[in-house]
């Protein structure tokens, strides 16, 4: 078969351009730390509220042993629960999601917290909010027809200020507002 020695050329040109582009995804993702998840967590979500972990009881916020803070919410429709918890500034936080439903995402704009909430899996973010202040959790992945009433309230207390909730009681609650 013969081929255009033009033709060849453009097709060298394609391929180089593909390897360029492969190149440096993988350039950046050894040299950057962009990884695929590798700690995959499952979870029933029909069977959400009898776990242990994201029991109505355990949502919101906890420190555990060691001073570690740790948030723990549910995302369904059409709410974050729960809708307000109290964090402080400048401490590294881990905040763990799980959905009852469908898909859902969270965001709070003015930060790097952002992850999608799939449903039977625990998403987890580790972050550190700086600035003191109220902040919205906002669901930026379409589930339904609420899905414009689907937020959550986020305050933000110098570290000063904040007071850990009691040892048997996670802060935050699910009637709060």
């Amino acid at each position: 078969m013969h081929i255009d020695p033009l033709e060849r050329k453009w097709a060298y040109i394609s391929l180089g351009i593909a390897a360029l582009f492969v190149s440096v995804i993988l350039f950046d993702a050894l040299f950057h730390g962009v990884n695929a998840p590798s700690n995959v967590e499952t979870i029933d979500s029909a069977r959400l509220h009898l776990s242990e972990e994201f029991a109505e009881d355990n949502l919101g916020v906890q420190v555990d042993d060691n001073g570690n803070i740790i948030v723990r919410m549910v995302a369904g429709r059409y709410s974050f629960f729960p809708k307000h918890i109290t964090v402080p500034a400048d401490t590294p936080l881990k905040f763990r999601w799980a959905s009852i439903d469908v898909l859902h995402g969270v965001h709070m704009p003015m930060t790097n917290m952002s992850t999608m909430i799939v449903p039977g899996y625990v998403s987890e973010v580790n972050t550190v909010l700086p600035k003191p202040g109220d902040y919205p959790f906002l669901c930026n992945e379409y589930c339904g027809l609420g899905h414009n009433h689907m937020w959550s309230k986020v305050t933000v207390v110098a570290k000063q200020h904040w007071t850990p909730p009691a040892a048997n009681k996670p802060e935050g609650d699910l009637n709060d507002e």
